[in-house]
């Protein structure tokens, strides 16, 4: 690994790989450009990032950036990542490509949300210890969310939105589960290590890492979300099921196959789910009258092959296998997503006429669908009988699975191609507009997606597969066991025969399907009501619980706080208007009183005093006046009293001295 101070130019390259979608997804979430930037934006990012990818995979880089103590994110472009960067790229930008003057409601978003998801896409691929996979895990989980209920008006897209997110989440369980195995054991969290951890430990974080990988790859009993899938916008099933996502989960269960190989329990275990899952999803693909729902099932069970090959370590098998699946399933995908924009539904009633009235899309779709079969020399012929044949390796009734495998697809998409060739009829007439006003018309940016990926479909041929699994296997190691002729020819006879008669059928009208077994079948063997019943409705239910426990408990403290606060107030108030307002009235009654009483010393006492005094003076002014008479006689009978009144006093005094 490189150091994140000192990352050479390889380094860098993968850092950009990342980094490009990243930031263009966010640049145009937070900005909301209006379409036509939106879209050149878009696909101009996915551009860069296939010559990236290519770069990548022919240089083969390693990086890394500290993120926890002792703990990096980790990449590394090793043979199965060199093998898969490319096509994750190709099939982005084909995708992106088909959007070109669509009526995609606020596209800024869904292009933004779709290169976020891309983006984690590449980060899984390149992943080399768990805690890089479950940082792009959980991205490219919520970015699915997001997609599949990106008409958020519409409550059920937005449910199956939720469906598919509950599901995939409680299988990732595991996968934080195996993480902290992994630093209990002292292992470390690389996936190079994971099987040098001692026993009982290492097959705990097998199971872990396998029950979070079976649940992305819609293996059973979690295949159900991929139906609820369909409810997303064409492009996103496109892409999540081909080369992202779901593609992924199979994907990292043939990354940790030297864990599996050291934890039979757990390889053999995967290797009967996948098994099952082909087999089971294949009968409900078959049923389907909705052509979306059947490659949906059909994605779940042609993913089986592949998780049956990690199982059986058959990595370069299981591989090339997703490779060739990814361009053809793909391709099957954006068809059906052209004609249920041109037409406005995806029922095969109302498809009828389909493949005639747009002949690129139809020949390209018929191009994909007898790869899909298995039709030889075609690509999907060869990658499934390489499993096979290490089937038969390890188990004769796993063998035979896979030949039912085998029947039941070739089936279900002869059916497919044969009713959506069928001349349209009054019933197709009637069905029109029946999901969305259909414009009538396919865009030509459609048409080229959709044949470019036809054509890399088809170009997998026979001698082109072997020449790309020998090199692979030696690079990746595990078990390489090369189809014999006769095991060949079994299913070249075998596809051919059940192919034609399905065509015959479906021709005559005479392919009919027990009520039951419809019914049955379409609601995807009962899965979801199960999941509904055991996984949705309790999470729900305690989701229930826990919002009114917080509205009854935890939401009533700050109100009890809030309402003894305004107790402690009130009763603050009316201690104020009683004791202290009330001393405050008392001291001012107090003051008053002493006021008035102060004003009555001063008016009787002092102003009186003063009054009587000015009287008294008044008076004896009077009193003088009166003497004043003007006989002389008087004058000095007054000078005789006063003389002799000053002798008393002098006399007095000197009697007291």
């Amino acid at each position: 690994m490189t150091s994140a101070g000192a990352l050479p130019p390889a380094g860098l390259l993968l850092w950009a790989l990342v980094a490009v979608p990243a930031v263009a997804g966010v640049l145009l979430l937070v900005l909301r450009p209006p379409q036509r930037v939106a879209t050149a934006a878009s696909i101009g990012a996915a551009g860069v990032v296939v010559i990236l990818a290519v770069a990548a995979a022919l240089t083969r880089p390693a990086a890394s950036a500290p993120f926890l103590a002792r703990i990096d994110l980790a990449l590394r472009v090793d043979a199965l990542a060199a093998a898969f960067l490319p096509a994750i790229a190709a099939v982005t930008l084909l995708v992106l490509v088909f959007t070109i003057g669509s009526r995609m409601p606020a596209p800024a978003r869904f292009h933004g949300l779709m290169l976020l998801f891309a983006a984690a896409a590449l980060v899984t691929a390149v992943a080399a210890n768990l805690v890089t996979l479950l940082f792009a895990w959980e991205v490219m989980g919520a970015a699915s969310y997001a997609l599949i209920g990106f008409r958020w008006w519409e409550r059920r897209r937005v449910s199956s939105g939720l469906t598919a997110f509950l599901a995939t989440r409680t299988a990732d369980l595991g996968l934080y589960a195996a993480a902290g195995l992994a630093v209990a054991a002292g292992t470390g969290m690389a996936f190079a290590d994971l099987a040098e951890a001692p026993p009982g430990w290492r097959d705990a974080i097998a199971a872990g890492i396998a029950l979070a990988a079976l649940g992305k790859a819609a293996q059973l009993p979690f295949s159900f979300w991929l139906s609820r899938a369909m409810d997303g916008p064409s492009p996103v099933s496109a892409l999540l099921h081909s080369a992202a996502m779901v593609a992924l989960g199979a994907f990292l269960l043939l990354r940790i196959v030297p864990l599996l190989e050291v934890t039979p329990a757990v390889a053999w275990t995967v290797a009967c789910i996948g098994m099952a899952t082909a087999v089971a999803l294949g009968v409900v693909a078959l049923a389907q009258d909705d052509l979306k729902q059947l490659l949906a099932a059909s994605t779940a069970s042609q993913l089986g092959f592949a998780v049956c090959a990690a199982g059986l370590a058959a990595t370069a098998a299981g591989t090339t296998h997703l490779l060739a699946h990814a361009a053809t399933k793909a391709a099957l995908f954006l068809a059906a997503g052209a004609w249920l924009g041109a037409l406005g539904t995806k029922r095969f009633a109302g498809l009828a006429g389909a493949a005639a009235r747009w002949p690129v899309i139809g020949w390209s779709f018929t191009a994909a669908a007898l790869t899909l079969a298995g039709v030889p020399p075609l690509a999907l012929w060869w990658t499934k009988d390489a499993v096979l044949a290490t089937a038969l390796q390890s188990s004769p009734a796993l063998y035979t699975a896979g030949l039912v495998a085998v029947a039941l697809t070739t089936a279900y998409a002869v059916r497919a191609l044969a009713l959506i060739r069928r001349p349209r009829g009054e019933a197709a007439e009637r069905l029109r507009d029946e999901e969305e006003p259909g414009s009538g018309r396919v865009r030509p940016a459609q048409r080229v997606a959709v044949l470019t990926l036809a054509v890399a479909a088809v170009a997998l041929i026979a001698p082109a597969t072997p020449a790309l699994m020998r090199p692979l296997a030696e690079a990746v190691g595990g078990v390489l066991a090369e189809p014999g002729p006769a095991g060949m020819l079994a299913t070249a006879v075998l596809a051919i025969a059940v192919g034609a008669a399905v065509a015959v059928a479906v021709r005559r009208d005479r392919l009919p399907t027990p009520a039951w077994a419809a019914s049955w079948s379409r609601s995807w063997l009962g899965l979801e009501r199960a999941a509904h019943a055991g996984l949705i409705r309790p999470v729900l239910a305690s989701a229930t619980l826990l919002a009114r426990f917080d509205d009854r408990v935890i939401d009533r403290v700050p109100d009890l706080v809030a309402a003894g606060g305004r107790r402690l107030g009130t009763a603050t108030a009316r201690t104020d208007d009683v004791v202290a307002d009330g001393a405050v009235r008392q001291t001012s009654r107090g003051v008053g009183g002493l006021a008035r009483l102060t004003r009555t010393v001063d008016d009787r006492g002092v102003d009186g005093t003063v009054d009587g005094f000015a009287r008294g003076v008044r008076a004896v002014g009077h009193r003088s006046r009166r003497a004043q008479t003007g006989l002389l006689h008087q004058y000095y009978l007054q000078a005789v009293v006063a003389l002799a009144a000053a002798v008393v006093i002098v006399l007095l005094l000197l009697t007291l001295g």
